[in-house]
């Protein structure tokens, strides 16, 4: 009976498992793929885990322990504060920079991008904020706002007295914060902050620094002296945008090296929390900068999305330029289409109007092509039109700037631009010599390398060309050049008078390598140049 039962409890219990086995079989093996893929997951954030791990570990002890931190902040420590040195080579910059912008030229801005006073503060700031150094902080701080005030007074006071005062590309184009200047932001803390943590600074620390601050600095001073509250608020945004950029990556650098709490000495509880709203501060107007960029790029983005889909055929945008700040929005665009259409404008500004939540008044201009090649050709002319456009905005900038420079009107330059050739007759400026007229040619001759700029100076009287025992000097050579540059640009005849004949001779002969021959004429011992008008005779 036993054995029986037991066979049959057996029987029925295998009885049991089979239709489970049976009908549950798909239940089975879900159940076994889930728990494979459990194991895998498992197995995975392990390895994850371990992996971190093992690059934290590396982290620390390749690249953290290697950092001589007490090193590094004294030697940001050093350069953090106010001082004379500080503040006389920060004048310097904010001076060069104010001037090559009133001149366009990127030439002589890069000069004070070189100077870089600014990146003692900001990275000093930064690395005070990392480790929590009230101290240090607040002066760097202080060094930052005595830095700044300096800079924008300087500069506009150097706009104020100068006779330029016009907006130059090099001051448009800091008047207005892009995701690109934010990048460069970016990249200048992120380079600056590796060099200084890791002992390599250098020049192109200090470039990539200035490059995001002392030119929108000297735009502030521009929008002062000029009362352009434009310029003003827009290159303030965008140096204070800048200047909170680097601060912060500065900081995360540094916390990321392993710079913390423990390098400064105690801090109380009152300097904690200055420090924390100090962050804070900084951090708030990046924000609501960031905000604003954003806004502005998803606007871009909208625009020219939204032309395009006011097209049922495919279209090609070949120009597009819009002004957000303006009421209402104003948008040029010119695209390329196979088929024009007359409700695409009346759509698109509507459509506009609601994305945008402002007015927008739209230009569009259509050229109609059929094929590619068509549309690459009439992009081609498109943009052969915009460049005879900016040929000939370029060429009223020349013509205002030598007319400027020259003292003279408008009437008295004449610009070929056929031949890329300028031509002004200079008006008499007091206390001017010829090296001053020549030095305006120059200047402008620089800032339009493409041009032939010519610039005939008033008949003013000539140097003497001194000599030292029969040699010429150096200033008697530079006067000479000095005297053939005027006899070439004033087409007049040129006198020698004076000196030995031997002198005259050398004196003639360097004259008639640059194409001028001057008459020679027994005189005193001293060598005089003048003209040799009828009058004069």
């Amino acid at each position: 009976m036993t054995g029986e039962a037991t066979t049959g409890q057996a029987a029925a219990k295998s009885a049991d498992d089979k239709p489970d086995q049976m009908g549950s079989g798909t239940r089975s093996d879900g159940g076994s793929r889930a728990a494979h893929r459990f194991d895998e997951n498992e197995d995975f954030g392990v390895s994850l885990a371990y992996s971190l791990e093992v690059f934290r570990r590396w982290w620390r002890i390749q690249v953290v322990e290697t950092v001589d931190q007490p090193a590094v902040i004294a030697a940001r420590r050093e350069e953090a504060y106010t001082s004379p040195r500080f503040l006389f080579m920060l004048a310097m910059s904010a001076g060069i920079a104010i001037l090559g912008m009133l001149l366009s030229s990127p030439a002589v801005v890069i000069g004070a991008m070189l100077i870089a006073p600014l990146i003692g503060p900001i990275i000093g700031a930064g690395f005070a904020l990392a480790i929590g150094d009230y101290g240090w902080l607040a002066g760097s701080v202080r060094a930052l706002v005595a830095g700044t005030a300096l800079g924008i007074g300087l500069t506009a006071l150097i706009v104020f007295v100068s006779p330029l005062q016009t907006i130059t590309p090099e001051i448009a184009s800091r008047t207005q914060p892009n995701l690109f200047d934010l990048g460069v932001a970016v990249f200048s803390a992120l380079a600056g902050s590796y060099a200084m943590i890791r002992g390599r600074e250098g020049t192109i620390v200090g470039v990539a620094i200035a490059t995001a601050l002392m030119p929108p600095l000297a735009a502030v001073g521009f929008g002062l002296a000029t009362a352009n509250w434009t310029v003003f608020w827009g290159a303030s945004l965008l140096y204070v945008t800048n200047l909170m950029t680097i601060a912060l990556v500065a900081t995360l650098m540094a916390r990321l090296y392993g710079f913390s709490h423990t390098l400064s000495e105690r801090q109380t509880n009152w300097q904690t929390v200055m420090i924390v709203v100090i962050f804070v501060a900084l951090a708030t107007p990046l924000f609501f900068s960031l905000r604003q960029i954003v806004w502005e790029t998803n606007a871009a983005r909208q625009i020219r999305a939204t032309l395009v889909a006011s097209f049922e055929s495919d279209v090609r945008i070949s120009q597009i330029d819009f002004d957000l700040d303006s009421d209402p929005i104003t948008v040029e665009a010119t695209v390329l289409t196979p088929e024009t259409s007359s409700v695409a404008e009346r759509q698109s500004e509507e459509s506009l109007s609601v994305l945008l939540g402002k007015p927008v008044l739209l230009d569009l201009t259509q050229f109609l092509v059929g094929t590619e090649l068509e549309a690459e050709t009439a992009e081609i002319a498109a943009a052969r039109a915009r460049e005879r456009r900016d040929d000939v905005v370029a060429a009223r900038e020349l013509g205002k700037s030598l007319a400027l420079l020259a003292g003279a009107d408008d009437r008295s330059v004449v610009v070929d631009r056929e031949n890329r050739r300028a031509v002004v007759r200079a008006g008499r400026l007091e206390a001017a010599g010829l090296a001053t007229y020549r030095s305006i040619e120059q200047r402008v001759a620089e800032d339009y390398p493409e041009w032939r700029v010519e610039l005939i100076p008033p008949p003013i009287p000539l140097p003497t060309i001194p000599f030292a025992e029969g040699e010429l000097t150096p200033d008697g050579l530079a006067n000479l050049e000095l005297v053939a540059w005027a006899a070439q640009r004033l087409g007049l005849p040129l006198a020698l008078d004076g000196g030995s004949p031997e002198t005259r001779e050398i004196a003639a002969e360097i004259l008639a390598e640059a194409g001028v021959e001057p008459q020679l004429v027994i005189g005193g011992p001293v060598m005089q140049a003048r003209w040799a008008t009828d009058a004069g005779e």
